[in-house]
């Protein structure tokens, strides 16, 4: 993996007062298997960060789509053009049942709509 692809450190949510600003202030957008919240940020680019309660299923499985999720999101060629937004992507119960292509396309389909109804003013 070349060092351009990597997801840095600066690129993911990593503080509780991060994902709750998301939470409390943000936008919501919603889909079959994600739940996805947007809330503009300070920093040079848009952040990421991933919830799944235990409805999903065993730990396994909520880490498995955790690391899809970060995968489709590091891969996604739209991610560099995103205006500068926290998005936490929550798993709904029935991502546990979704192939990688069914998640890939509706995360992509919900990060467009939330450069278009996120994005700072």
């Amino acid at each position: 993996m070349a060092a351009g692809e990597r997801l840095c450190r600066t690129e993911l949510l990593r503080l509780p007062a991060q994902y709750l600003r998301c939470y409390r202030a943000g936008r919501r957008k919603s889909g079959t298997f994600l739940l996805l919240y947007c809330h503009p940020n300070d920093t040079a680019s848009a952040r990421l960060g991933i919830t799944a309660s235990r409805k999903v299923g065993p730990s396994v499985l909520r880490h498995r789509l955790k690391r899809r999720v970060r995968e489709i999101f590091r891969r996604d060629p739209q991610r560099r053009t995103l205006p500068n937004l926290d998005l936490v992507v929550h798993l709904q119960p029935t991502a546990g049942k979704a192939t990688f292509a069914a998640l890939r396309s509706e995360l992509s389909k919900l990060l467009r709509q939330a450069a278009r109804g996120c994005a700072p003013r």
